[in-house]
């Protein structure tokens, strides 16, 4: 059953994202944008998250059919709860009119709604101190959980920056959290993990490598907030199995380079957080690792070199994904392999700023 969980979504998301890429010509959504934090070089339509969408609605109707009601209701209910963050996403796509602020606050939307839904509240971190005050204040664990839901969503937005890096990423995610779920006997959080992948997947097709549709907004926010509720509801329905460092060390790549961004620029760059630059280690990636084209005005080239970033990234999102699936029961050891992370990318990014990198990193165009 999940097997064709996951085909329905992948067929439906892989059909939409193709009718984005055919139609969006008329609707005039399909612009070259400029600015620090694009690199594509031809005129892309970045409304994929109503594929991603479909996707995940087309696995409703298929557990539906299939007699999984409760499993049905549970993915129904996600994509209700997901709906807010997705529509202000989308409305940017399609306007460039909605601010970071606002959808911001759609996030946090989100994830009050999924809380009064599906009772999506965090109730333990792994922290004592922290641990005892959500304990004993049902409103600041409340708080405390739209918070970091909101932050997950504007972390995925931000690593949305080269062809198959956020559904890549994404994706990898996904996978570990559907495992630990079918190891915990969770079915809602596993169909839901099953039926983002195969959206994921369907999207991936024109995504990558030729980068023909990007996720935009929409998409970005729909993905990090899917991701952030199952993460919630898979630690509070493994009464106590399941470390919520687990989801944390998944996650690690992006979450940390929101904080680390907001810290350098407000701190090292003395610029305000929410002003776009060029300095995400993505974008560093791209500029000072796959550089064996740099310098050709050729399209194609340049779509290549975008897509050979991707690579780089998802060897980092595995850097995480892989100890936590090792580590998933073991809370000590998950939050070790958070600080080794912390540390590696912190190693990493200072190479790379500094042109101090190994020269395997680096590809080269050869003759």
């Amino acid at each position: 059953m999940l097997l064709s969980l996951m085909i329905f979504a992948f067929l439906a998301s892989l059909t939409v994202c193709g009718l984005c890429i055919r139609q969006t010509r008329n609707w005039g959504v399909d612009t070259v944008q400029a600015g620090p934090q694009k690199f594509h070089v031809r005129p892309t339509p970045r409304i994929a998250g109503l594929g991603l969408l479909t996707g995940m609605f087309a696995a409703a109707i298929v557990l539906r059919m299939s007699d999984g009601t409760l499993e049905a209701k549970t993915l129904v209910l996600l994509i209700v709860a997901g709906l807010p963050v997705f529509l202000a996403g989308f409305a940017e796509d399609c306007t460039r009119k909605v601010s970071p602020k606002w959808r911001l606050i759609a996030a946090f939307l989100s994830a009050l709604v999924a809380a009064g839904l599906l009772g999506g509240v965090l109730t333990r971190y792994g922290l004592p101190v922290l641990d005892s005050l959500v304990a004993n204040n049902k409103t600041f664990a409340l708080l405390l959980t739209v918070f970091a839901i909101g932050g997950v969503c504007h972390a995925f937005n931000i690593i949305d920056g080269y062809n198959g890096v956020l559904g890549g990423s994404a994706l990898f995610v996904a996978a570990a959290l559907a495992y630990v779920a079918y190891k915990t006997g969770q079915q809602g959080v596993l169909v839901a993990s099953v039926a983002l992948m195969g959206s994921l997947l369907g999207f991936l097709v024109w995504n990558f490598p030729a980068g023909l549709l990007f996720a935009g907004d929409g998409g970005a926010y729909l993905v990090g907030f899917l991701l952030a509720e199952m993460s919630v509801l898979l630690v509070e329905g493994g009464r106590g199995a399941v470390s919520p460092w687990f989801p944390m060390l998944l996650m690690i790549y992006p979450v940390f380079e929101t904080l680390f961004s907001i810290y350098r620029k407000k701190h090292l760059r003395k610029m305000s957080p929410g002003v776009p630059d060029g300095l995400h280690f993505h974008m560093l990636v791209y500029k000072r690792l796959v550089r064996w084209m740099v310098g050709s005005d050729d399209v194609a080239a340049k779509i290549r070199r975008n897509s050979l970033t991707a690579p780089y990234l998802w060897a980092v999102t595995l850097s995480a994904v892989l100890p936590a699936l090792l580590f998933w029961q073991s809370e000590r050891l998950l939050q070790g392999a958070c600080l080794a992370f912390v540390l590696f990318y912190l190693w990493t990014y200072t190479r790379i700023v500094r042109f101090r990198v190994p020269r395997w990193w680096v590809l080269r165009k050869r003759g």
